[in-house]
Parts: structure tokens; sequence; C-alpha cells
């Protein structure tokens, strides 16, 4: 009888390591922010620069943590970063100047980048093969389910304040991650398993990465030399110009240009996060069987779509067709990012890879919310700044439409 495969116990693992991160700062930031700039006065540019830092760090030691997690794996990494995440969170909760809440959120960045997206996706990459798309959307779900506790952190911020709130986020998060992050182990041949947990003599079984008879298995530079390599990160860049745009500001905007109180705005977060669950439920039920590079070209155009209807909301319709079209977009995107990364260059060294995009997708990731802080802090609002970066978004959906599959390199093996 063959044991249980471990590839599922971390793909859960990982869905609750992400939870963890996207309900207590990631998509609750912008609680933080609104907070923030009305209690301290500080300008929604130099908040948005916090949040420029997650990903200028991100960008500056992805090719080293890349290069850290194909030598020596991800499980030590993601241990220590639960713990930096941790302590991260507790010190947000004792700053007292700009300068001390940046460096909170850079240490609370260096653990994110340890224990959350880039090395969960890794470690889960080199489990799954034939069914990399739905464990990687089923991880994904803790992510979009992280949203629904934005509600919860915010009342806490109003009920408690933010002090006590990010203190016990941080002690929460090291009294919850670290088990989790004991679940994560190497590859599935050091526990004598296979790829995907197909019996040792199954058709298609693999004990390990860059078999002749598998699929291409690129090195870090013969992937930088393709073309797919560069479209793919641009169009992940898009992406991220939405995301984190709507994530540091799209409270701050429902409350000042929409009039809506900050416990009513993360309602509708909590309804975009519905629609974000159902968009990695799909992922996770068709993810394996469709063009991923043409689904994401659609969704790059529903990310556009809504951050224009949050833009110029109205009303509750409007406020509604944002969070559905982003959020569904978000949650059906999203995994699919790295799952395409894997589906062309293989398992190899998918970490340095992935490190050399994060370089790339990390303009995105800055771009997004400086643009954004910066037009509301000129012109008063948030509607240039939105404008801009929707437009954007629908443009780069032709770069996923033209990022075909790269060649197969002459030797996979060099």
């Amino acid at each position: 009888m063959l044991p249980a495969f471990h590839g599922w116990r971390m793909v859960i693992a990982g869905s609750a390591l992400q939870f963890l991160q996207a309900g207590l700062i990631q998509q609750a930031f912008g609680a933080y922010v609104a907070v923030l700039s009305a209690e301290r006065g500080w300008s929604k540019t130099s908040l948005s620069g916090a949040a420029a830092l997650m990903s200028v760090e991100t960008a500056l030691i992805g090719p080293v943590l890349g290069w850290a997690i194909d030598r020596f794996g991800p499980q030590r990494l993601i241990r220590s970063g639960v713990l930096l995440f941790g302590a991260g969170l507790v010190a947000l909760g004792t700053i007292d100047s700009l300068p001390g809440f940046y460096a909170a959120v850079a240490l609370i960045a260096l653990g994110s980048s340890l224990c959350g997206y880039f090395p969960l996706n890794v470690a889960i990459i080199h489990w799954f093969e034939r069914r990399r798309a739905r464990a990687l959307s089923s991880m994904g779900l803790g992510l979009a389910l992280g949203d629904t506790f934005v509600p919860v952190v915010a009342s806490s911020i109003v009920a408690f304040g933010w002090r006590p709130t990010a203190i016990a986020s941080g002690a929460a998060a090291i009294a919850i991650g670290w088990p989790l992050a004991r679940v994560f182990r190497g590859p599935p041949e050091a526990l004598g398993q296979t790829v995907d947990g197909l019996p040792p003599d199954a058709p298609g079984a693999r004990g390990g990465a860059g078999e002749d008879d598998g699929p291409a298995e690129f090195t870090a530079r013969q992937a930088l030399r393709t073309r797919a390599f560069w479209l793919l990160s641009a169009g992940h860049g898009f992406a991220l110009l939405v995301v984190t745009a709507v994530n540091v500001h799209a409270i701050t905007h429902m409350k000042e240009s929409l009039g809506y109180t900050v416990a009513e705005a993360s309602l509708v977060i909590t309804l975009m996060t519905a629609a974000q669950v159902a968009g990695v439920a799909a992922g996770m039920t068709f993810g394996d069987r469709v063009d991923k590079r043409r689904v994401s070209a659609g969704c790059m155009l529903m990310h556009a779509l809504g951050l224009l209807s949050l833009t110029f909301a109205t009303g509750p319709a409007m406020l509604v067709a944002f969070a559905l079209l982003h959020g569904t977009a978000w949650g059906l995107r999203g995994p699919f990012m790295q799952a395409i990364r894997a589906d062309y260059f293989g398992r190899r060294s998918i970490g340095m890879i992935l490190g050399l995009s994060a370089v790339v997708v990390a303009l995105g990731q800055v771009g997004g919310p400086m643009v954004a802080g910066a037009f509301a802090d000129l012109t008063g609002d948030y509607r240039s700044g939105f404008t801009i970066l929707a437009l954007a978004a629908a443009l780069g959906s032709i770069t996923f439409l033209v990022a075909s599959p790269p060649p197969r390199p002459v030797d996979s093996g060099a």
C-alpha cells in the first residue's frame, strides 16, 4: 500500500500560510494605510512607498532567493520566514515615526519573501506536474480566503487600535505558522515518492527532473534567452499594477472619494474575496486542461474593467462589478503565473527562473501603489492614477497572447 501523498499535505500547509500573510497584512495593509494617513498625517505617496519597499526588497533578493531554493530547498527558508514575518508585525505595532514604519515593513517583507508566494510555489512545483495547476490553485485558495479576514483586522483596528492589532497579528503568525512551515520537505524522491504521487511503475511516473522523455528542462541562462520569459514576466508585472494598487488604495478611495466607512469598504473587499475564491475554484477545476496564457489574457481585461468600475463608481452596483471582475480575474490568473513558467521551463532551475522573473515583476508591484498614490496627492483623488493603471493592464493582455511556448533547448541537460 502506497503511503499518503505528502504533496497534498504541503498544499494545505501552504494554503494556510498564504491565508495568514494575506489576512494579517497583505490585503489588510490598506486598512493600516487609511488609519495611519488620518492619524499621523503621512502622505499617501509616503505610505505607498512602504508598499513599494516590499516589492523592491523582493526584486533585490529574488535571484539570490531563487538560487538558495534550488541549492538548499525551500523548507528551511520557509521556517525562517515565518519567524521574521511575525517579528515584523510585532515591530509594526511599536513604531512612532515614518522611518520606523519603513523598517517594520522591510522586516515583514523579508519574512514574506522567505515563507510566501515564491518559495511555496517552488516547493509545490517540485511535487506536481500533471496536476500542477490544480495544486497551485488549491494553495492559492488560502491567499484568496485571506481577504475574508480583512474586516476582522479592520474591526480590530477600530475597536482596539492599530498597535495592539499589529502585535497580536505577529504573535498569531508565529504560533500558527511555525507548525505549518514544518510540513514542507524536499523533492518527492527524498521521501520515496514520485511526482503527482503516481506508483513508481505507472506510465508517466517520474522520480526526478530532466529525463529525456519528460518536459523540457531549461537552465536559468537558457530561459533568459527566450522571448517567453520576458513576455510572461512583463504580463505578470502589468497584472500587479492593478492588484497592488487595489490592495493599498482601494479602501482609502472608497473612504475618501466615495464616502464609505472603512468597515463598509472592507465589505466590498470581502465580496471581491468571494469572487477570487470562485476564480481559484475554476482554476482548480479546469486549469490543467486549458491554454493558461489565453485565459490569463482574458483576466487582464477583467482587471482593467474592474478597476475602472471602482474608479468611477456612482453607487453600490459599480462596486459590485469591481469586486466580481477583479476578484475573479485575480483568483483565476494568479496561480497560472507560476504554472505557465513551470510548464514552459521545467523544474530543474525553477527557483532561479522565478527569482529572475521577480526582478521584472517588481516593477508592476512598485509602480501600482506609487502611481496611484502620487496622482492622488497631486489631484486630490484616485481617478487619474487608477485610469492609467487600468489602461496599462488592458494593454498587458497582449503580452500573454504572444507568449507562446519556447522551443526545447538544444541541450536541456547542459
